[in-house]
């Protein structure tokens, strides 16, 4: 089954489940912080294997001590689809375990 873009309430409902992602335009987005630098970069690689198993992939964006994820679904038109959802789901697990600071705010969102 092709996955389907989401309702702005789907998003909205995902997002009270998904702390510091946003709707940024038509993609989910967060920004992680960390102490180092080579946390972010670790973490992109964790990353970038949970992309290759799930067969979806986000643009990441590493700074200094940051990571900033970005993902919609291309085959849809560039919306948010449950495969954006899961892979945000996926990243918000292992992120903690890289030193991703608890809280940090999404990009923008001061």
């Amino acid at each position: 089954m092709s996955p389907r873009p989401l309702t702005p309430e789907e998003i909205d409902g995902a997002l009270a489940e998904l702390p510091g992602w946003r709707l940024a335009g038509d993609r989910l987005e967060r920004t992680y912080s960390f102490a180092r630098h080579l946390q972010a970069a670790v973490l992109v690689v964790h990353v970038a294997r949970l992309q290759d198993e799930l067969d979806h992939h986000a643009d990441l964006l590493l700074g200094y001590n940051t990571l900033r994820v970005s993902v919609n679904t291309h085959s849809v038109g560039g919306k948010v689809t449950g495969l954006d959802v899961g892979l945000a789901r996926r990243i918000e697990e292992i992120a903690p375990a890289h030193g991703a600071e608890a809280g940090a705010p999404a990009h923008g969102a001061e």
